[in-house]
């Protein structure tokens, strides 16, 4: 389905850990060449990074991917916080991937004022410009975690606040589909703990963990991009889209990286506004939750959108949590074997989950 097919799409944070897969998966083709993908972002650096990565492959590779970079891939410097910058940003836009964020569960804890101003107030600005100007944007995603539901710390309200500015902005602006992706940890992103155990394990230790019992779903940064393009070719206006994904307790993480090692593992206690369990579908959500092929979809509380008449069953009978079927340790190792997670599969974490 070649939903992608000549449009414009803008990526707000787009040199992320989540960014960077989604421009690479788009770059490739698989839903269509787009006239033009703009990554829009206030980091030069990455993004001179960024473009030197692709140039360098460029000489090595003819493949589609890298002649798309050439031909429809752009560089915007800009703040979602930043209405003018926004504006001009999305002036042609016809798909938006909203992917700013501040994700950090402690920095935002410290400094609650700035998650508010790009987790809430970019996504804010981005219904704003659509609506005053009168952009013909087909769709705007924006990217939530699993933090947003029942959300204890200040990154999850922030999220949450996110969801429900783009679930209303379906009414405020019905030319424009709005819907979110909600999915829990990436495996390996940046500021992930992953890379941390890798570093720490390199020191020679100790390995250091919050709470023994605590779990966290585990999902790669293509099962996250999946997410992202399946809402886009089936969600409805206000839809939630949430991939079914494995957990496992970080203990058992940090033992199958160790592995035979003689490295002890220290329990530090939990971080400010740390859950011990994480959750992606809540009590109250599963009323209006549904299955959707591998995917759970959280339909619109709002009656507008018809979130309360959905025919379809419900897809569960109590919230989805990462506590419900936790990998053993055997099986924490060998999903972490499949995406070559362990320290002997890797000299180092590529630089583009780092960035």
């Amino acid at each position: 389905m070649s939903i992608l097919e000549d449009k414009t799409i803008v990526i707000t944070g787009g040199t992320g850990s989540l960014g960077k897969t989604v421009v690479r998966r788009i770059l490739g083709g698989e839903l269509g060449t787009p006239k033009k993908v703009i990554v829009f972002s206030r980091d030069e650096a990455k993004q001179h990074d960024m473009r030197m990565s692709y140039l360098h492959k460029l000489v090595a590779t003819d493949e589609v991917i890298y002649r798309n970079f050439m031909n429809i891939l752009e560089f915007r410097i800009g703040d979602v916080r930043n209405f003018a910058d926004v504006r001009s940003v999305l002036s042609h836009a016809d798909i938006v991937i909203n992917a700013a964020a501040l994700k950090q569960v402690p920095t935002c804890e410290y400094f609650p004022v700035q998650a508010l101003m790009t987790n809430c107030l970019g996504a804010a600005n981005i219904v704003q410009a659509i609506g005053e100007n009168g952009y013909p944007v087909d769709t705007v995603v924006g990217i939530s975690t699993d933090k947003a539901c029942k959300p204890v710390n200040v990154m999850g309200m922030t999220k949450s606040l996110q969801e429900r500015i783009l679930t209303s902005a379906n009414i405020l602006n019905p030319k424009t589909r709005f819907i979110c992706v909600r999915y829990g940890n990436v495996l390996a992103s940046r500021g992930s703990v992953i890379p941390l155990f890798h570093e720490q394990i390199r020191n020679g230790g100790p390995v250091t963990i919050t709470l023994p019992e605590m779990s966290r779903y585990l999902l790669s940064l293509d099962q996250a991009v999946d997410t992202v393009l399946e809402a886009l070719r089936s969600a409805k206006a206000g839809d939630t889209y949430i991939p079914r994904a494995p957990s496992t307790k970080m203990i058992n993480v940090a033992k199958a990286l160790i592995g035979d090692r003689p490295i002890e593992i220290t329990v530090t206690g939990i971080r400010p506004g740390e859950k011990v369990h994480e959750i992606l579908v809540s009590e109250e959500e599963v009323n209006h939750c549904i299955a959707r092929g591998p995917y759970y979809v959280i339909r619109p509380m709002l009656p507008e959108l018809g979130g309360g008449d959905d025919r379809d069953p419900r897809a569960l009978t109590r919230e989805y949590s990462s506590s419900d079927e936790v990998l053993n340790l055997e099986d924490t190792v060998a999903l972490l074997k499949k995406h070559k997670l362990m320290l002997e599969d890797v000299t180092r974490i590529p630089d583009e989950l780092l960035r």
